[in-house]
Protein backbone atom coordinates (compact mmCIF):
# COMPACT_ATOMS: atom_id res chain seq x y z
CA UNK A 1 0.00 0.00 0.00
CA UNK A 2 2.51 2.33 0.72
CA UNK A 3 4.26 1.45 -2.32
CA UNK A 4 1.30 2.91 -4.28
CA UNK A 5 1.35 5.73 -2.42
CA UNK A 6 4.65 6.30 -3.71
CA UNK A 7 3.76 6.61 -7.06
CA UNK A 8 0.48 7.34 -6.95
CA UNK A 9 0.38 11.19 -6.88
CA UNK A 10 2.92 11.44 -8.83
CA UNK A 11 1.32 9.53 -11.87
CA UNK A 12 -1.48 12.26 -11.72
CA UNK A 13 0.90 14.97 -11.77
CA UNK A 14 2.21 13.65 -14.76
CA UNK A 15 -1.22 13.24 -16.18
CA UNK A 16 -1.96 16.92 -15.63
CA UNK A 17 1.60 18.54 -16.81
CA UNK A 18 1.17 16.37 -20.18
CA UNK A 19 -2.28 16.49 -20.42
CA UNK A 20 -1.87 20.33 -20.49
CA UNK A 21 1.10 21.24 -22.72
CA UNK A 22 -1.65 21.49 -25.48
CA UNK A 23 -3.62 24.23 -23.40
CA UNK A 24 -0.37 26.28 -22.48
CA UNK A 25 1.01 26.07 -26.30
CA UNK A 26 -2.39 27.88 -27.15
CA UNK A 27 -0.98 30.16 -24.53
CA UNK A 28 2.42 30.70 -25.88
CA UNK A 29 0.92 30.85 -29.49
CA UNK A 30 -0.73 34.45 -28.37
CA UNK A 31 2.54 36.09 -28.74
CA UNK A 32 4.95 33.54 -30.10
CA UNK A 33 4.91 31.85 -33.59
CA UNK A 34 5.02 28.10 -33.66
CA UNK A 35 8.79 28.34 -34.19
CA UNK A 36 9.16 30.67 -30.93
CA UNK A 37 6.97 28.24 -28.83
CA UNK A 38 8.91 25.28 -29.71
CA UNK A 39 11.86 27.25 -29.07
CA UNK A 40 10.78 28.46 -25.28
CA UNK A 41 10.01 25.30 -24.63
CA UNK A 42 13.42 23.35 -25.38
CA UNK A 43 14.97 25.78 -24.52
CA UNK A 44 13.29 25.81 -20.74
CA UNK A 45 13.39 22.26 -20.39
CA UNK A 46 17.18 22.25 -21.40
CA UNK A 47 17.96 24.66 -18.90
CA UNK A 48 15.96 22.55 -15.76
CA UNK A 49 17.37 19.43 -17.09
CA UNK A 50 21.04 20.81 -17.58
CA UNK A 51 21.12 22.32 -13.91
CA UNK A 52 19.53 18.39 -12.64
CA UNK A 53 21.92 16.67 -13.90
CA UNK A 54 24.89 18.54 -12.74
CA UNK A 55 22.82 18.63 -9.35
CA UNK A 56 22.93 14.23 -9.66
CA UNK A 57 25.89 14.37 -11.52
CA UNK A 58 25.45 12.50 -14.39
CA UNK A 59 27.88 13.82 -17.03
CA UNK A 60 26.46 14.27 -20.81
CA UNK A 61 27.99 12.29 -23.77
CA UNK A 62 31.08 13.69 -25.70
CA UNK A 63 31.55 10.75 -28.29
CA UNK A 64 31.06 11.81 -32.01
CA UNK A 65 28.62 8.79 -33.05
CA UNK A 66 26.50 9.28 -30.34
CA UNK A 67 26.37 13.05 -30.44
CA UNK A 68 25.20 11.96 -34.52
CA UNK A 69 22.41 9.90 -33.46
CA UNK A 70 21.09 12.15 -30.44
CA UNK A 71 20.90 15.02 -33.06
CA UNK A 72 18.89 12.65 -35.41
CA UNK A 73 16.54 11.76 -32.39
CA UNK A 74 16.17 15.50 -31.34
CA UNK A 75 15.55 16.69 -35.09
CA UNK A 76 12.99 14.32 -35.30
CA UNK A 77 11.60 14.11 -31.55
CA UNK A 78 11.96 17.24 -30.68
CA UNK A 79 12.44 20.04 -33.61
CA UNK A 80 10.26 18.77 -36.37
CA UNK A 81 8.01 17.66 -34.14
CA UNK A 82 7.57 20.45 -31.62
CA UNK A 83 7.31 23.55 -34.57
CA UNK A 84 4.39 21.15 -36.42
CA UNK A 85 2.59 20.43 -33.24
CA UNK A 86 2.32 24.44 -32.84
CA UNK A 87 1.76 24.95 -36.66
CA UNK A 88 -1.04 22.33 -36.41
CA UNK A 89 -2.88 24.33 -32.75
CA UNK A 90 -2.70 27.60 -34.58
CA UNK A 91 -6.07 26.16 -36.55
CA UNK A 92 -7.49 23.34 -34.42
CA UNK A 93 -8.39 22.91 -31.20
CA UNK A 94 -5.96 21.64 -27.76
CA UNK A 95 -8.42 19.13 -27.25
CA UNK A 96 -8.18 17.48 -30.33
CA UNK A 97 -4.51 17.98 -30.63
CA UNK A 98 -4.30 15.90 -27.12
CA UNK A 99 -6.56 13.32 -28.32
CA UNK A 100 -3.88 12.41 -31.58
CA UNK A 101 -1.78 11.53 -28.56
CA UNK A 102 -3.37 8.48 -28.26
CA UNK A 103 -2.39 7.22 -31.48
CA UNK A 104 1.58 6.99 -30.38
CA UNK A 105 1.68 3.75 -29.40
CA UNK A 106 0.40 2.49 -33.03
CA UNK A 107 2.87 4.70 -35.08
CA UNK A 108 5.80 2.94 -32.99
CA UNK A 109 3.88 -0.54 -33.82
CA UNK A 110 3.95 0.89 -37.50
CA UNK A 111 7.17 2.41 -37.70
CA UNK A 112 9.29 -0.86 -35.79
CA UNK A 113 7.87 -3.45 -37.39
CA UNK A 114 7.10 -1.93 -41.57
CA UNK A 115 10.32 0.63 -41.03
CA UNK A 116 13.04 -0.49 -39.26
CA UNK A 117 12.11 -4.30 -39.13
CA UNK A 118 12.96 -5.05 -35.17
CA UNK A 119 10.21 -7.27 -34.78
CA UNK A 120 7.29 -9.41 -37.17
CA UNK A 121 3.90 -8.07 -36.91
CA UNK A 122 1.34 -10.12 -34.66
CA UNK A 123 -1.95 -11.04 -35.08
CA UNK A 124 -3.32 -8.84 -32.41
CA UNK A 125 -0.96 -5.84 -33.66
CA UNK A 126 -2.70 -5.81 -37.03
CA UNK A 127 -5.98 -5.73 -35.31
CA UNK A 128 -5.09 -3.32 -32.74
CA UNK A 129 -3.77 -0.57 -35.92
CA UNK A 130 -7.31 -1.66 -37.86
CA UNK A 131 -8.84 -0.23 -34.66
CA UNK A 132 -6.84 2.57 -34.41
CA UNK A 133 -6.73 3.47 -37.98
CA UNK A 134 -10.73 3.63 -37.49
CA UNK A 135 -10.39 5.44 -34.33
CA UNK A 136 -8.53 7.79 -36.08
CA UNK A 137 -11.01 8.51 -39.02
CA UNK A 138 -13.69 9.21 -36.67
CA UNK A 139 -11.80 11.53 -34.18
CA UNK A 140 -11.65 13.42 -37.84
CA UNK A 141 -14.93 12.81 -38.95
CA UNK A 142 -14.22 11.88 -42.13
CA UNK A 143 -17.47 11.32 -43.36
CA UNK A 144 -18.57 15.07 -43.01
CA UNK A 145 -14.87 16.63 -44.58
CA UNK A 146 -12.96 17.95 -42.28
CA UNK A 147 -14.92 20.85 -41.24
CA UNK A 148 -13.63 24.19 -40.07
CA UNK A 149 -9.85 22.18 -40.15
CA UNK A 150 -7.60 22.93 -43.08
CA UNK A 151 -5.94 19.42 -44.35
CA UNK A 152 -2.54 20.93 -43.70
CA UNK A 153 -3.14 21.51 -40.09
CA UNK A 154 -4.04 18.00 -39.81
CA UNK A 155 -1.80 16.56 -41.71
CA UNK A 156 0.95 18.39 -39.03
CA UNK A 157 -0.87 17.19 -36.26
CA UNK A 158 -0.43 13.56 -37.79
CA UNK A 159 3.30 14.43 -37.36
CA UNK A 160 2.62 13.78 -33.41
CA UNK A 161 2.56 10.01 -33.90
CA UNK A 162 4.27 9.43 -36.50
CA UNK A 163 7.96 11.27 -35.19
CA UNK A 164 6.67 9.46 -32.09
CA UNK A 165 6.59 6.40 -33.63
CA UNK A 166 9.57 6.99 -35.55
CA UNK A 167 11.53 7.88 -32.11
CA UNK A 168 11.14 5.27 -30.90
CA UNK A 169 12.76 2.19 -32.35
CA UNK A 170 14.79 4.58 -33.55
CA UNK A 171 16.22 5.24 -29.58
CA UNK A 172 15.99 1.21 -29.61
CA UNK A 173 18.18 0.38 -32.43
CA UNK A 174 20.64 3.34 -31.88
CA UNK A 175 20.76 4.59 -29.00
CA UNK A 176 19.98 1.92 -26.17
CA UNK A 177 23.20 0.35 -27.46
CA UNK A 178 25.79 3.27 -26.58
CA UNK A 179 24.30 2.40 -22.53
CA UNK A 180 24.18 6.19 -21.72
CA UNK A 181 22.05 6.87 -18.60
CA UNK A 182 18.53 8.18 -19.99
CA UNK A 183 18.89 11.90 -18.12
CA UNK A 184 21.97 11.99 -19.97
CA UNK A 185 20.10 11.56 -23.37
CA UNK A 186 17.27 14.04 -22.60
CA UNK A 187 19.19 16.72 -21.91
CA UNK A 188 21.58 15.87 -24.93
CA UNK A 189 18.19 15.88 -27.05
CA UNK A 190 16.73 18.96 -25.38
CA UNK A 191 19.89 21.74 -25.59
CA UNK A 192 20.22 19.83 -29.45
CA UNK A 193 16.76 21.01 -30.05
CA UNK A 194 17.18 24.64 -28.32
CA UNK A 195 20.14 24.92 -30.65
CA UNK A 196 19.00 24.23 -33.67
CA UNK A 197 15.80 26.47 -33.77
CA UNK A 198 18.06 29.61 -32.11
CA UNK A 199 18.60 31.05 -35.36
CA UNK A 200 15.27 30.70 -36.57
CA UNK A 201 13.64 32.28 -33.39
CA UNK A 202 16.05 35.56 -33.58
CA UNK A 203 14.40 35.97 -36.56
CA UNK A 204 10.74 34.69 -36.70
CA UNK A 205 10.02 33.64 -33.34
CA UNK A 206 8.48 36.63 -31.85
CA UNK A 207 5.28 38.47 -33.19
CA UNK A 208 5.12 40.74 -30.09
CA UNK A 209 6.11 41.18 -25.91
CA UNK A 210 3.55 39.22 -23.56
CA UNK A 211 0.85 41.40 -22.33
CA UNK A 212 -1.20 38.93 -20.29
CA UNK A 213 0.37 36.90 -16.94
CA UNK A 214 -1.37 33.77 -19.01
CA UNK A 215 0.96 34.22 -22.07
CA UNK A 216 4.00 34.52 -19.80
CA UNK A 217 3.03 31.91 -17.47
CA UNK A 218 1.84 29.69 -20.09
CA UNK A 219 5.37 29.38 -22.03
CA UNK A 220 7.18 28.79 -18.51
CA UNK A 221 5.37 26.38 -17.73
CA UNK A 222 5.30 24.41 -21.31
CA UNK A 223 8.90 24.28 -20.88
CA UNK A 224 9.88 24.06 -17.12
CA UNK A 225 7.18 21.94 -15.95
CA UNK A 226 6.15 20.11 -19.37
CA UNK A 227 9.29 19.55 -21.05
CA UNK A 228 11.59 19.37 -17.79
CA UNK A 229 9.91 18.63 -13.93
CA UNK A 230 7.42 15.75 -15.88
CA UNK A 231 10.18 13.98 -16.97
CA UNK A 232 12.15 13.22 -13.83
CA UNK A 233 8.09 12.92 -12.34
CA UNK A 234 8.30 9.70 -15.31
CA UNK A 235 12.00 8.32 -14.27
CA UNK A 236 10.01 8.47 -10.58
CA UNK A 237 7.00 6.52 -11.55
CA UNK A 238 9.19 4.12 -13.87
CA UNK A 239 11.65 3.70 -10.55
CA UNK A 240 9.40 2.81 -8.46
CA UNK A 241 6.47 1.14 -10.33
CA UNK A 242 7.81 -0.25 -13.67
CA UNK A 243 7.99 1.24 -16.95
CA UNK A 244 4.38 -0.72 -17.35
CA UNK A 245 2.49 1.46 -15.22
CA UNK A 246 4.57 4.45 -16.60
CA UNK A 247 3.56 3.62 -20.17
CA UNK A 248 -0.20 3.42 -19.06
CA UNK A 249 0.16 7.64 -19.02
CA UNK A 250 -1.04 7.48 -22.10
CA UNK A 251 -4.09 6.74 -21.41
CA UNK A 252 -4.78 9.38 -19.20
CA UNK A 253 -3.46 12.24 -20.36
CA UNK A 254 -6.25 12.46 -23.53
CA UNK A 255 -9.17 12.90 -20.86
CA UNK A 256 -7.23 15.69 -18.67
CA UNK A 257 -6.22 16.96 -22.37
CA UNK A 258 -10.58 17.29 -22.89
CA UNK A 259 -11.23 18.34 -19.50
CA UNK A 260 -8.53 21.86 -19.46
CA UNK A 261 -9.42 22.61 -23.51
CA UNK A 262 -13.61 22.44 -22.36
CA UNK A 263 -12.99 24.28 -18.78
CA UNK A 264 -10.50 26.57 -18.93
CA UNK A 265 -10.26 27.01 -23.07
CA UNK A 266 -13.79 27.07 -23.69
CA UNK A 267 -13.12 24.68 -26.47
CA UNK A 268 -16.33 22.61 -28.61
CA UNK A 269 -15.85 18.96 -28.42
CA UNK A 270 -17.82 17.18 -31.30
CA UNK A 271 -18.89 13.68 -30.25
CA UNK A 272 -16.79 11.96 -32.86
CA UNK A 273 -13.62 12.95 -30.84
CA UNK A 274 -14.17 11.36 -27.69
CA UNK A 275 -15.45 8.27 -29.14
CA UNK A 276 -12.75 8.44 -31.86
CA UNK A 277 -9.96 8.39 -28.43
CA UNK A 278 -11.96 5.55 -27.11
CA UNK A 279 -11.45 3.62 -30.09
CA UNK A 280 -8.08 4.24 -30.84
CA UNK A 281 -7.06 3.85 -27.04
CA UNK A 282 -8.58 -0.42 -27.63
CA UNK A 283 -6.35 -0.64 -30.57
CA UNK A 284 -3.58 1.01 -28.82
CA UNK A 285 -4.23 -1.69 -25.86
CA UNK A 286 -4.56 -4.50 -27.93
CA UNK A 287 -1.45 -3.81 -30.02
CA UNK A 288 0.48 -3.58 -26.66
CA UNK A 289 -1.39 -7.03 -25.20
CA UNK A 290 -3.24 -5.19 -22.69
CA UNK A 291 -6.18 -6.94 -23.92
CA UNK A 292 -6.27 -10.30 -25.92
CA UNK A 293 -7.96 -10.45 -29.11
CA UNK A 294 -9.74 -13.65 -27.70
CA UNK A 295 -11.70 -11.78 -25.12
CA UNK A 296 -12.64 -9.59 -28.31
CA UNK A 297 -13.85 -12.93 -30.20
CA UNK A 298 -15.93 -13.63 -26.90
Amino acid sequence: MSKTKSWLPIFFALAVAWGSNFMFIKGGLQFLTPIGVAFARYGLGALFMVVYTRRIKIKLPRERSALFHLFILSLVFNSIYGVLLCAAETRISSVLAGIFAATVPLATVFFATFVFRLEKLKKDQAIGLIIGFVGVITIVGIWQGLGENPLWAILAMLSFPLCYGFSSPYSKKYILPLGLRTQAVVTTQLCFSTVTLLPFFIFTGVKHAPNTLWQFSSVLCLGLLGSGIAFVWNLQIIERAGSIVASTIMYVTPVVTIFMGIVFLKEHVTWNEPIGCVIVLLGAAITQGRVRVNLLKG
